[in-house]
């Protein structure tokens, strides 16, 4: 049997775009059971099992039939006859990530996440399921979809770090920021036609800790995985003959892409950072007319205007920074590490490309076993075709997802930034209207007196 036929792919479920938004969680709870302490000294020594994470060309692909004829295409299997069938006004799944907990044990300190899934598909056993997950669960996740379908675009996980020097190991914003990666991510899986039909995506969903504990280990052994590992690495050295000419354009896109969305990142990081120092100096600054108007009689009110004016510019400032932090910032990065994921897509599209004219060549240069190296390079063939259909149908849904997240990002910060000017604009003209007309008299009577 062939590799297309094996794809069950008539018992996918349309599912509609996601609903992002979602209202703040509420602080994280700490265990009191876990919460002893004689384990607070352990809390910035510990790894936490890599629980930590931070945000914390123009090229279109419609025609998701036509392969490069470089590249042998099978007629009669099942995947030319596909097509990804999307019903927008039927969604049946509806996802939530919320109250985060912190735990703390002599071994470890980690954070687990209430996951509430609520769904009509017909192979759940129940509509509403409640579980906790932490960080390394999702990355668990995401490393079963990406070996299950290597060419198709899973949204990125917040990326892991150390953060040194921290008094306190989570801090309420950095927990907030991460739930809403999560979420994000979570729903992203719900909306895809494929990868929410995955069975370690509804054991995620589903399971309970010990059952999500035993499945894992059902999984393949290292031996087998080290295999896996040593092919692809194999597949990169020995390379492709000729890559088909819509992926040499997707791939030249995924470059551009990533080097003008990091340069925003970095750029938009050295504007809050300047901000926020522009903010201190100005909080420094107040005081001192404040002080200043205390040994200056006749200047008392326009003093103590000036560090009013400038009080309530730190106000607005300080909006401005938490909208870029929040706002604008956590998607520019996102679509980082969205790049650095297109580029692996296409890499492991490239590996699949090159086992295929590996075998071919070996078959062409040698008799013995002829006939099992047909049937694998056919196998070889449709999975080839299969991957380079689902990559350029999803590469569509990608650009789509993020054509619609970086407008949404830019428009709300433009407005945003609109309301920080007009507001620091309003009180200083508030100031201006409230002393000009004491200067006007002061000077028409000093005009005065001298004629």
């Amino acid at each position: 049997m062939r590799f297309a036929d094996l794809v069950g792919c008539n018992s996918l479920h349309p599912i509609s775009m996601e609903n992002e938004s979602l209202s703040s969680a509420s602080t994280p709870k700490c265990n009191p059971a876990l919460n002893s302490p004689d384990f607070s000294r352990h809390m910035l020594e510990l790894d936490e099992d890599d629980d930590l994470e931070v945000f914390s060309k123009d090229a279109t692909f419609t025609d998701a039939s036509s392969i490069n004829t470089s590249l042998p295409t099978s007629p009669g299997s099942m995947i030319n006859q596909y097509r990804f069938e999307e019903d927008h006004d039927s969604k049946d799944f509806f996802i939530t990530v919320d109250d985060p907990e912190s735990h703390v044990t002599a071994i470890e300190t980690f954070i687990t996440y209430r996951i509430i899934t609520k769904t009509t598909r017909s192979e759940f056993d129940s509509s509403e399921y409640e579980v906790r997950r932490r960080y390394q669960d999702f990355l668990w996740l995401k490393g079963k979809l990406e070996e299950a379908h290597p060419t198709l675009i899973i949204h990125p996980l917040p990326e892991k770090f150390i953060m040194k020097g921290m008094v306190e190991r989570f801090n309420d914003d950095f927990i907030e920021t991460r739930r809403k990666a999560l979420h994000k991510f979570l729903n992203r899986i719900a909306d895809h036609p494929i990868l929410s039909s995955n069975e370690d995506f509804k054991v995620f969903l589903t399971a309970q800790a010990w059952e999500l504990t035993s499945h894992k280990k059902q999984g393949p052994g290292l031996l087998s995985k080290m295999g896996e590992t040593v092919k692809a690495v194999a597949a990169s050295v020995r390379g492709i003959k000729q890559r088909p000419e819509e992926f040499v354009t997707m791939n030249d896109y995924v470059e551009s892409f990533g080097q003008k969305i990091g340069m925003m990142d970095k750029i938009t990081q050295r504007i809050i950072k300047e901000q926020k120092e522009y903010l201190e100096e100005m909080k420094e600054c107040g005081p001192v007319y404040t002080l200043w108007s205390a040994s200056e009689v006749e200047l008392v009110d326009i003093l103590k205007g000036m560090a009013g004016c400038i009080d309530n510019c730190c106000k607005a400032t300080e909006e401005q920074v938490v909208d870029l932090s929040e706002g604008l910032l956590p998607v520019l990065h996102e679509y980082v590490l969205c790049a650095e994921t297109l580029k692996a897509v296409l890499r492991r599209r490239d590996n699949i490309q090159a086992e295929y004219e590996s075998k071919s060549n070996t078959l062409a240069n040698k008799k013995a076993d002829r006939d099992v190296l047909k049937d694998e390079i056919e196998q070889l063939e449709d999975k080839m075709e299969y991957a380079n259909k689902m990559l350029k149908v999803d590469w569509e849904r990608w650009r789509k997802n993020m054509q619609s997240d970086l407008k949404l990002a830019f428009l709300d910060i433009a407005e945003k930034n609109v309301a920080y000017y007009e507001k620091c604009l309003a009180i200083w003209e508030t100031f201006l209207t409230t002393e000009k007309p004491e200067l006007v008299l002061e000077k028409d009577t000093e005009d005065y007196s001298q004629k």
